[in-house]
């Protein structure tokens, strides 16, 4: 039997909750890129439209969906939203306050810079400090739509980052490992050195500076 479509309808339990307690607009945030040894931790914060017919079948956690099918869905949440915002760190920041705290300063500015105020926020696992309510769903990404299309807002951005900084740097691989520790990027690290966008927080064990 043939493996069945994932249904995006089955994402939208917290939404119909809040929803149901009277909310209207609902916040999703999520971050990508807090692994990396190189590059920015991105953050997306969206409110979307929850009425069925504007709901985008198809959206997922970003990365359950193809890189082909999450630059179609990049472009149609930025069309639908009602408000979203996309927040980055880069490695100077990382490197200066620690990951955890560059992506927190990134949730809050994503949140509370949003163009309309949401109801409750829900974000995946990390609580940040802003202006409304936050439910923090461990992974979000996976259970809630509105999560899953911030998701997919903040991994393409991300993505499509690196692929303009492999042009710039092609030893290191970024166009296929995002800046991730592949063995083709620890080997250029250990060989060349690091570039300006590595962080030199997390290379400490692969270089010597």
């Amino acid at each position: 039997m043939a493996k069945s479509k994932h249904d995006t309808f089955t994402m939208l339990e917290y939404e119909k909750k809040y929803l149901a307690e009277g909310a209207k607009y609902i916040a999703g945030v999520d971050e990508v890129g807090r692994g990396p040894l190189a590059g920015p931790v991105v953050v997306a914060s969206v409110i979307m439209p929850l009425n069925n017919e504007d709901i985008i079948q198809g959206v997922n956690d970003s990365k359950k969906v193809s890189q082909k099918n999450r630059e179609l869905f990049f472009e149609k949440i930025k069309e639908k939203a009602i408000a979203y915002r996309i927040e980055w760190a880069d490695e100077k920041i990382i490197d200066e306050i620690n990951i955890l705290q560059a992506t927190k300063r990134c949730m809050t500015n994503a949140v509370n810079n949003l163009e309309v105020a949401p109801d409750i926020v829900l974000i995946d696992a990390v609580n940040p400090d802003c202006k409304y309510p936050v439910e923090a769903i461990i992974k979000g990404d996976a259970k809630s739509y509105t999560i899953a299309c911030a998701s997919i807002l903040a991994k393409v951005t991300r993505d499509r980052y690196m692929r303009n900084m492999d042009k710039i740097y092609p030893q290191y691989g970024f166009a296929d490992n995002k800046g991730y520790g592949s063995q083709k990027h620890i080997e250029a690290l250990k060989s060349t050195g690091p570039c300006p966008i590595h962080r030199r927080s997390f290379i400490k064990h692969f270089v010597n500076e």
